[in-house]
């Protein structure tokens, strides 16, 4: 085993070993409220029900911040539907809600107004915004929509979405023989067949991960780096199957290699070939990548 493979693996162990990481535990992390709720804390606009179950999580969870936990809790009420459309979200109550100060409620107001999920005017205060609003490319969102009500059209999307980019991608990336970047890829083929043989899934995500970011990266365009975010978001999402990236499998390593051998030789019909075949080898992926409609 290489010097980085056994590193990145060790890495794994150890972040599974405390917080979870992104992909695993804590996807939809609403906890229930508790039967006595605490004493004085309003209910948002005259006791709407489907607020006061959201309790506080834990300092803790994820790793989060104040500030982020914030983010995370509001962000999946609006994405899930709780918070619908052109709902008001009163600061003063959002802190009391939550127990968190005006200068936290304020900042995760702001990342959210950057993801397009709110806005806040003038004399109208903060409102929650319309979906034709939303950043849908924003990964935080991907994450939200995949765990909640939406999740079959997150999917969907995302798979349609990833056949766009990433056989143009391999295509694309044939044509610029960066060594250093291919032997990278190569060494995360390595580090997904050592992982697959200890059952490390953990490992074995991290570097397919890196291994379509890098991927896209080799391609030389600005446009779809710029994208590389929304196939790690749709590699880091989970509960059932987009590509044959789900989950390791001897089918998915040898294709990966495949696309590294085409790399090499720098033939970019044969890498293009061989990412079509890796987005479908899960046998049920045809259910969420249609075939192409006729005109």
């Amino acid at each position: 085993m290489s010097t980085l493979a056994h590193t990145m693996m060790t890495a794994a162990r150890s972040a599974d070993s405390g917080l979870a990481s992104p992909g695993e535990l804590d996807r939809y992390p609403y906890a229930e409220a508790p039967a006595v709720d605490r004493v004085g804390v309003p209910a948002w606009d005259g006791g709407d029900p489907e607020l006061g179950r959201v309790g506080r999580r834990a300092a803790g969870s994820r790793g989060r911040g104040l500030h982020g936990q914030l983010v995370q809790q509001l962000g999946q009420m609006i994405v899930s539907g709780d918070l619908g459309a052109d709902r008001p979200l009163v600061p003063e109550e959002i802190g009391q809600r939550f127990e968190v100060s005006r200068t936290v409620v304020r900042e995760s107001l702001r990342v959210l107004e950057a993801k397009g999920l709110v806005s806040a005017r003038p004399n109208v205060g903060t409102r929650v915004r319309p979906v034709s609003d939303w950043n849908l490319l924003d990964p935080d969102i991907i994450e939200w929509r995949a765990f909640g009500p939406q999740r079959d059209d997150q999917r969907r999307e995302l798979s349609e979405l990833r056949w766009t980019i990433e056989p143009l991608a391999a295509r694309l990336a044939a044509g610029h023989g960066r060594e250093d970047v291919q032997q990278r890829l190569a060494d995360m083929v390595e580090i997904m067949g050592h992982a697959m043989a200890q059952g490390d899934a953990l490992t074995f995500s991290r570097a397919d991960s890196e291994f379509h970011s890098l991927l896209i990266q080799l391609a030389g365009n600005r446009m779809l780096e710029h994208l590389s975010g929304i196939v790690s978001a749709a590699l880091q999402v989970s509960g059932g199957p987009i590509t044959g990236c789900d989950r390791p499998n001897e089918a998915s390593l040898a294709h990966h290699g495949r696309i590294c051998d085409a790399l090499a030789t720098g033939d970019g019909v044969a890498a293009e070939a061989a990412m079509r075949q890796l987005l479908t080898t899960n046998p049920e992926v045809e259910r969420v990548v249609p075939a192409p409609r006729e005109h």
